[in-house]
């Protein structure tokens, strides 16, 4: 039989209290606190005022949840044993802004820490004005009263305030501490209802991302299954391969590609829970042979170098259902799918559905055959120079650094592998980049930004080696100099696509002549790579 949601009303004190014993927690597939203060003061002004604030959804039971988080991250105490529990299903924002006004605590959000002791009450305002701001008071302006004062302080520390307000604060602390909050209670209900409610009231609306939706969804005690952990787990175990910034939408696209070959979000949605569980291990499994993949074949050290990280998805797929490392026309076929995904910018828009119909080409690959594309790749050199204009973030200029990084580039100075390091490539001008002409040398000279600063310009060093001994200095310079500490700077030079120094201008330092001339041996390394890239 089923346990209809029971309505109530409860004041102020009570849910305190709730959650002072410990009865009232938040489960870890909610997601955290993210209210600023101002809007919690919004909120607390409307209480003060009487208006309605919606109704808490509450799922009260004598389960026990693996994972949960005290309300405003507060040492609370674990319930007894034989208490029943409300877990929060909708309201931990306000609930969260209640309890936190009322103790005055302090709560970390995006690395900066919200004081709620410091949200004031002006009993000077009027009724239609806002009466409960976070903007501090002049020092001794006896017209404004901490919300926790005003209600914790005793009745001595509360008549110390000018006799004038003293009938606001007795009904401003009435109305607080009298106010109903509106409860929807359910009790006894299974965590799988539980979570269907939390998903149905959360999906129509933009408070949930659809990770957490799934955390929801697919949470289960008695199989120790918490997506949130799950996930957190995975990362941890990619940590030391330069693999652990993947995006959670990435992971839940995979799982869907595995067993569904549809990873659009409405697909997502309606995944069975046992199914995803069941696949869970496997697609991990998956997961972690593309990446292998992706550091041994392609040599891409870090995940910062990807041009998509939803190309990890259509490589997990074939790696689910090809365990061992492909050879021959499998190996060739899935680097021409690589490098014509990367740089045609295929993800850029449309991703979901562009992923679906490319499981079909992975699927030809498996059997063998060489998949038809609809699209073309122009690795043209004058479309290198056109394209190559150096952001981090492009599909494009990624592909291309990728490449660069395939060589396993060694610094310039004593021919030791470079450190590439995922920190160090998150912006344009990150430890890891260096412009091989300096964009001053070359703005001095009269070039505009789109010629100085493209990646044909780019080469991958050490931070020691960029920062400290290169700076702004012409190439012939610095070259010269590290020619007496490296024997073998020419073959260093090799493994950053500059086959030879005088050819490429480097000892003129001619930059129309290294421009050209680095163009060309990237389009001849990436016509290696694809196969007839003219042809569909």
């Amino acid at each position: 039989m089923i346990n209809l949601p029971e309505t109530q009303a409860l004041p102020f004190q009570v849910l305190v209290d709730d959650i002072e014993r410990g009865n009232l927690k938040i489960p870890q597939f909610q997601r955290d606190f993210v209210w600023d203060i101002d809007k919690s003061a919004r909120l607390m002004d409307s209480i003060l005022k009487g208006y309605p604030i919606g109704t808490f959804i509450l799922w009260s039971t004598h389960d026990r949840l693996r994972a949960i988080r005290n309300i405003g991250d507060a040492n609370l105490p674990d319930p007894r044993p034989d208490a029943v529990i409300s877990y929060v299903l909708d309201g931990q924002q306000r609930l969260t802004t209640l309890y936190a006004c009322y103790k005055g605590l302090k709560i970390e959000r995006d690395y900066k820490i919200s004081d709620y002791s410091n949200l004031y009450i002006n009993l000077k305002a009027d009724e239609d004005e806002q009466i409960i701001n976070s903007d501090a008071p002049q020092e001794d302006d006896w017209s404004f009263i901490k919300i926790n004062d005003l209600l914790n302080a005793d009745l001595r520390t509360l008549a110390t305030y000018p006799e004038v307000y003293h009938a606001k604060i007795d009904t401003y602390k009435e109305r607080i501490k009298g106010y109903h909050f509106s409860i929807i209670n359910v009790k006894n209900a299974s965590i799988d209802v539980a979570t269907d409610i939390f998903t149905r009231i959360n999906t129509g609306g933009t408070i949930l991302n659809l990770f957490q939706i799934m955390v929801a969804k697919t949470f289960d005690q008695e199989q120790c299954f918490d997506l949130a952990e799950k996930y957190d787990q995975l990362m941890e175990d990619l940590d030391r391969t330069g693999y652990d910034n993947l995006s959670e939408s990435t992971i839940l696209q995979a799982v869907a590609v595995v067993l569904d070959q549809d990873c659009t979000r409405k697909n997502i949605l309606t995944m069975d829970k046992q199914r995803f569980i069941d696949a869970w291990d496997d697609v991990v499994d998956a997961v972690k042979r593309a990446i292998d993949y992706f550091k041994g074949e392609f040599r891409i050290p870090v995940d910062r170098l990807l041009p998509y990280d939803a190309l990890l998805v259509p490589f997990a797929y074939f790696f689910h259902e090809h365990p061992n490392p492909p050879a021959g026309d499998q190996q060739r076929n899935l680097a021409d799918f690589f490098w014509r995904v990367a740089l045609s910018e295929r993800y850029t828009s449309s991703t979901e559905s562009k992923i679906n119909k490319d499981v079909k080409k992975i699927d030809d690959i498996l059997a063998g055959h060489r998949p038809v594309y609809e699209w073309r790749v122009d690795i043209s050199e004058d479309n290198l120079k056109k394209q190559g204009y150096f952001q981090t973030g492009r599909s494009f200029v990624k592909a291309i650094l990728c490449l660069y990084a395939s060589f396993q580039p060694r610094s310039f100075r004593n021919d030791t592998l470079v450190n590439i390091r995922g920190d160090w490539l998150q912006r344009s001008n990150s430890k890891n980049y260096h412009h091989f002409f300096p964009k001053k040398v070359l703005r001095d000279r009269g070039y505009d930004d789109k010629a100085a600063n493209h990646v044909l310009n780019i080469t991958l060093v050490d931070d020691f080696l960029n920062k400290r001994m290169i700076r702004t200095k012409l190439p012939s310079e610095y070259m010269n100099e590290f020619s007496q500490s490296n024997n073998h700077l020419a073959e260093t030079m090799k493994s950053h696509l500059i086959n030879d120094m005088s050819r490429f201008g480097i000892t003129d330092n001619d930059y129309d002549r290294f421009f050209s001339a680095r163009a060309a041996a990237v389009k001849k390394e990436l016509e290696s790579r694809i196969i007839n890239p003219d042809v569909v």
